[in-house]
């Protein structure tokens, strides 16, 4: 994919970081693998300069490490690393549907209740059979936490956690019966959200990403008994 024709720099670099950042997150640039600064500008067509520039937010994004004298390569995950995120995200994500009861617009909340309709046609056509990294609810915690309207949290969360969450569901994909309960506290979440009952918002969700956690231990010991 060519890049260079964008005349401004700074929308070249975005349009840089966001391919890079598919790429590690899908796997496409395997994890653990050396980024090759040469490579890559030729086959994006754009300025050293500008690729590292776009790598350096990689690195602030937690995607990718970088070291003086070895270069850039994309971070190896563990299934260790990833409960943590889990247990940050429980605080963080309650906090932020809190915020999101008091602050969310009418018109964020509709779109909110549109998204979950969507999941919920889409997991009565798959019948409840989802592979956990297909039906990917990130994009409803990402309606609520950009509905905190914190920008604190929307950095913490939007531009950090969940590149390693989407990067671990693609790469370690994972069959999930969750999809059906997970629907439902959705929908409860939503509700008191809609209710303006910040209190309720935040234990719900903290409840909802707990459970999450629970069922991503419960696979992970399979996975390890199974090794």
């Amino acid at each position: 994919m060519i890049l260079a024709t964008q005349n401004d720099t700074s929308t070249l670099i975005d349009r840089v970081f966001e391919t890079l950042c598919s790429a590690i997150v899908e796997g496409d640039i395997p994890a653990g693998s050396k980024i090759s600064e040469p490579d890559l500008s030729g086959r994006l067509q754009v300025s050293r300069a500008s690729l590292r520039e776009a790598i350096g937010r990689l690195e602030a994004c937690n995607l990718v490490t970088r070291k003086p004298n070895v270069g850039a390569r994309v971070v190896e995950l563990k299934s260790d690393q990833l409960l943590e995120i889990y247990h940050v995200r429980e605080a963080l994500e309650g906090m932020a549907a809190r915020l999101a009861a008091q602050h969310m617009t009418e018109l964020e909340i509709n779109e909110l209740k549109t998204l979950v309709t969507e999941h919920s046609q889409q997991i009565e056509q798959d019948q409840g059979d989802t592979h956990f990294q297909h039906v990917d609810d990130l994009d409803f915690h990402f309606l609520i936490v950009q509905g905190s309207h914190n920008s604190r949290l929307i950095n913490l969360l939007c531009d950090d956690l969940y590149h390693l969450v989407r990067m671990y569901r693609y790469q370690f994909g994972m069959t999930s019966q969750r999809a059906i309960p997970a629907l439902a506290e959705h929908r409860y979440i939503v509700d008191v959200i809609a209710a303006r009952d910040g209190e309720m918002a935040e234990l719900m969700m903290r409840r909802h990403v707990r459970a999450s956690r629970e069922n991503l231990e419960r696979m992970l010991s399979r996975v390890n008994m199974s090794d």
